[in-house]
């Protein structure tokens, strides 16, 4: 240091101040001078002294002010390194390459090896590579785990102007943020005891489930009555069994209904092992000849208890909904399936169906028009369900409207029969600017064969509709209709036709079906159950025999449904191109090229493969209007319906299908075979 040590400008100026001030005292002398000589001459003397005094206090005090600045400066250091070298809180300083630089003591504690400091910082932490370090101004913040303890890492960009050649300001060195004089800092944040304590919290939230027996008065009457107390004591135990295995609560609220709580730790060891509770339920057999399954609805991370039941409740909802035999989560606005293997069971009593066409003759007597509406392509179903439904609107003379955008060629045979007949109105078929005309606060809009939104022929019109009400036979998935003032869905039917043949026969008020529409009605339950070959149970025959008597004729339907030459080749040529996958799934592409409706072609062929000895299920392609379609089919071996799901479509156990877009054929068969790779593993297939 020595004397020769400048002083900054700043200080310099600070300490000549007392030298300026004698500027000051001249001026009052000359002030003195005009006002008296002799006080000016001594005013002189003073000020000359005074400019002495302070000329050499400066001199000799500049030095040592110098000298007790630095070892200020340099105490204050040592006590700032101190500060930081015993800083609390972790921290180190690497170059621009990752290298260790400098580290204090907590830091060192951690890394537990001072010679990392000669080597990159990835050596220790491989999530800090050369990639992850800041460029900018922006700070880098990662989560990584050492030494089982949990870090947050802030990694800070900083440039010191000392560095840089240049002699930038520190203004300016900041803006140049691919200077190479810099340093990266770096902060370690200790979260192991925060994430323990969220990770306890959260495993020791409660959950609330539900858990119902899906078919306990038709299993009781499968089996003599002497052992039906000991079926349902056998159930009841593996159910508490069960519970027990994951410190549950539960209570029995009625003979087929139970309520119970856990902790959410043990919701993946349900996860995991997919709910075998299910499994261990349908084994029980002691001589019934109709397993008994349940249901499972668990309501997850909710806010409240109250908003978990409601959750719950949901969650069984969809559950009954697709047919029981399955375990639904509701995880806020996520939705997980689990099981759902076995068939449904039919319910052997039409209660419910009486139920429900009482409710829906008073809403169609409370309003003055009806529009009726199906998914996108209707198809024989569809058209069969939605001219009962015309029915009942003109026994009760209401006008009723059908909105049909696209007639498939399978359709327009049986269509045709309609348009142009005298008996009906011109405007019974109506697309869907003319239906959003005709909706108002007194029009009822059923919706049938479908549950989707985004599957209906005119989304648009639930926005306008004041009362919905819902008539379908598919499983529920968690895209559903809100407001629907009545619903209708059960899964077990064979058909949304079968389902309208018996509220016609409740409806009431001397209803009286025209040949034309049971035939209709008819075909549409000839067209699901593929010739009464699937999904055919009692109800279904009997609702074929009402229609039977009401003059639907098997003949003139069979005549609707026969094909053209080039469909028939189409098939043909579809059928012949099959390929076999993991040796029990048939793989096949319909051409859309020769044929209007490729996609009922597609089910069609996909019927056709299931007669191939050791197919489990079929699944063909099909392009149309730039979508991919795909029909999925199987016996009783695998369930179809959970593969599409996967694919983001639904259906049944043995009749499913989805809808992909902006993907070609060829991609849809990779996710298609992909998918079942995926369930095979996890044992889902």
């Amino acid at each position: 240091m020595g004397r020769g040590m400048k002083l900054s400008n700043s200080l310099k100026r600070y300490l000549l101040w007392p030298i300026i001030l004698t500027i000051l005292l001249l001026c009052m002398n000359l002030a003195i001078y005009v006002i008296d000589n002799d006080a000016g001459v001594l005013m002189t003397g003073f000020v000359i002294v005074y400019f002495i005094l302070v000329t050499i206090v400066y001199s000799v005090k500049r030095y040592r002010i110098s000298s007790e600045l630095v070892r200020f400066a340099m105490e204050y250091g040592q006590v700032q390194k101190r500060l930081l070298k015993d800083l609390a809180l972790p921290y180190a300083i690497l170059d621009l390459e990752g290298r260790l630089q400098w580290g204090n003591n907590e830091f060192l504690d951690i890394i537990q090896s001072k010679s990392a400091a000669r080597h990159p910082i990835s050596g220790v932490f491989p999530e800090l590579t050369q990639e992850i370090l800041p460029k900018t101004s922006e700070d880098v913040t990662l989560h990584m785990t050492y030494e089982d303890r949990y870090y947050r890492v802030l990694l800070r960009k900083v440039i010191t102007p000392e560095f840089d050649d240049t002699n930038l300001s520190f203004e300016d060195a900041e803006k140049s943020w691919d200077t190479n004089n810099a340093l990266i800092a770096m902060y370690l944040f200790d979260e192991t005891e925060i994430n323990t304590l969220i990770r306890e919290n959260r495993e020791q939230r409660l959950i609330i489930g539900l858990l119902y027996i899906d078919n306990y008065e038709e299993a009781l009457e499968s089996i003599d009555e002497v052992r039906r107390s000991l079926l349902t004591a056998l159930v009841d135990r593996k159910i508490n069994k069960y519970m027990q295995g994951i410190d549950a609560v539960i209570k029995k609220l009625e003979k087929d209904k139970y309520l119970f709580v856990m902790q959410q730790k043990y919701l993946p060891i349900l996860q995991n092992n997919k709910f075998s509770i299910l499994e261990e339920v349908r084994s029980v057999n002691i001589g019934n000849e109709m397993a008994v399954t349940v249901s499972i609805g668990l309501g997850v991370n909710a806010d409240n208890y109250i908003t978990g039941y409601e959750y719950a409740r949901t969650a069984m909802d969809l559950a009954l909904g697709r047919g029981g035999d399955q375990a639904v989560i509701k995880d806020r606005e996520k939705i997980y399936y689990y099981g759902g293997k076995s068939i449904q069971v039919e319910k052997s009593t039409r209660v419910k169906a009486r139920v429900k066409a009482h409710a829906f003759r008073e809403f169609v007597e409370g309003k003055d028009k009806i529009i009726i509406m199906g998914h996108k392509i209707g198809d024989v179903d569809t058209f069969g369900a939605s001219m009962g439904i015309y029915r009942i609107a003109k026994t009760f003379g209401k006008k009723a409207h059908i909105v049909i955008n696209e007639i498939t060629t399978s359709l327009r045979p049986m269509m045709n029969r309609f348009v142009g007949n005298p008996d009906y109105e011109e405007d019974l078929f109506i697309k869907n600017d003319q239906a959003l005309e005709i909706m108002d606060a007194n029009t009822l809009l059923v919706i049938v064969d479908v549950n989707r939104p985004s599957y209906l022929e005119c989304e648009e019109l639930l926005n306008y509709a004041k009362a919905i009400v819902i008539f379908d036979h598919h499983r529920q998935t968690n895209e559903a209709i809100e407001n629907a003032s009545l619903s209708y869905v059960e899964p077990y039917a064979s058909s949304t036709c079968e389902m309208v043949a018996e509220i016609l026969q409740y409806i009431g008020s001397g209803l009286k079906l025209k040949y034309l529409e049971a035939d209709a009605l008819y075909a549409g339950i000839m067209i699901d159950t593929n010739n009464f070959l699937t999904k055919a149970g009692v109800r279904t025959f009997e609702a074929a025999a009402y229609l039977r008597r009401n003059g639907a004729d098997v003949t003139r339907i069979r005549k609707f449904f026969r094909s053209e030459f080039n469909y028939f080749k189409t098939k043909a040529d579809a059928i012949s191109s099959t390929e076999i996958y993991l040796d029990n799934y048939a793989i096949a592409v319909c051409a859309s090229t020769e044929v209007d409706s490729p996609t009922v072609l597609g089910a069609q062929v996909a019927n056709e493969l299931l007669n191939i000895t050791d197919i489990k299920a079929s699944f063909v392609f099909s392009e149309f209007n730039n979508k991919i379609y795909i029909s999925a089919r199987s016996i009783d071996e695998v369930n179809v319906q959970v593969i599409m799901e996967k694919l983001g479509g639904g259906g049944h156990l043995s009749v499913a299908g989805t809808q992909l877009e902006n993907c070609t054929i060829e991609q849809a068969i990779k996710k298609l075979k992909k998918t079942l790779s995926d369930m095979i593993k996890e044992g889902d297939l």
